[in-house]
């Protein structure tokens, strides 16, 4: 009696596992013509998305707005992408409405916005950096740290070659929430020097010769025209400030701020016009015109003319005093 029901048992457990098997084969016949047909129209999707893609890249090619057709033509083929995906869905479940889709959707996007707050941050600001063009590829910027050029904009970085031939890859959301200096936005950028003179020369001459020297440099722009101001009565100079307008990119500053440099340290040089350095003046309580020469001509550092007083050491100086060496001072 056991034996037949224990039989009886496996029979029942056969059957209901045939009866499985069978309704899974009907249903994998039954469904393998929705998936069919699911798969084909979301690989349409894709390959429409594909295609604005590659239609917005060539209509934004070789102009300004050139990332702003390939971010565009990304989000264009994502969203394309996505859409084509649930159709799919609700092709090969016909059970799934869209709208349950759309909510859950939704759900997930807000779980995903809480767990990736930051990529998403630096997404938005790149969109956002692409369609108002603070700067644009092949701007030179200085942002904190980093200063270069612009080789990408991406929806989430922006890419900075810096001049020293470094990559560096800033998040747009820090781009976009903090101050950038673009420095060819304009395309010409001014730079300046200061240059010390002597208290005993002309100021007037010498800022004259600063701005005739600053004309005859190539690189440096006629208009706005360079000029030469006084600035500061400092310790041993009167100090004269150099400003001049070149083309805005850094090799070209650099290289004219070195031409301009030298051309006036030059010319000064050959006008006579004297370009001192710290000096520290000691005086003796015997010190007179006639043991330190004719100080109405003398000139800061070095005294002037064919010739100059001969040097004077301390100890020379001390050994000459009244009761050296055991003199009577009297």
């Amino acid at each position: 009696m056991q034996e037949t029901d224990l039989q009886s048992a496996v029979d029942a457990e056969i059957s209901t596992a045939w009866a499985t098997i069978d309704q899974m084969i009907d249903w994998s016949i039954s469904f393998l013509p929705k998936l069919a047909i699911g798969v084909v129209v979301f690989v349409l999707f894709w390959l429409i998305g594909k295609g604005v893609r590659l239609a917005a890249r060539r209509g934004t090619a070789g102009g300004s707005a050139r990332n702003v057709g390939l971010v565009l033509g990304r989000l264009a083929q994502w969203g394309l992408t996505l859409l084509g995906l649930l159709v799919a869905v609700t092709i090969m479940f016909p059970s799934v409405r869209p709208v349950d889709l759309f909510s859950l959707l939704g759900i997930s996007s807000v779980a995903i916005g809480f767990a990736f707050k930051d990529i998403l941050q630096n997404f938005l600001a790149g969109i956002l950096i692409l369609l108002r063009q603070p700067f644009r590829l092949g701007d030179q910027i200085v942002f904190k740290e980093f200063e270069g050029t612009v080789e990408e904009i991406e929806t989430r970085t922006t890419i900075i070659k810096t001049y020293d031939g470094r990559r560096a890859y800033v998040p747009n959301g820090e781009i976009f929430t903090n101050a950038v200096v673009v420095n060819t936005a304009y395309g010409i950028r001014r730079s300046q020097c200061d240059i010390g003179i002597g208290y005993g020369d002309d100021a007037h001459r010498a800022a004259a010769v600063i701005v005739e020297t600053l004309r005859t440099v190539e690189g440096v722009l006629r208009e706005p025209a360079p000029e030469a101001i006084a600035v500061a009565l400092a310790d041993s100079s009167v100090n004269i400030r150099a400003r001049w307008w070149t083309d805005a990119h850094q090799h070209a500053v650099l290289r004219v701020q070195h031409e301009v440099i030298m051309a006036i340290k030059d010319r000064m040089s050959a006008s006579g016009i004297d370009l001192p350095f710290p000096t520290s003046v000691v005086l003796f309580h015997d010190q007179t015109e006639e043991t330190d020469g004719d100080r109405t001509r003398q000139r800061e550092g070095w005294p002037s003319g064919p010739k100059p007083p001969a040097p004077r050491t301390i100890a020379g100086t001390l050994a000459r005093q009244p009761g050296a060496n055991g003199e009577d001072a009297g």
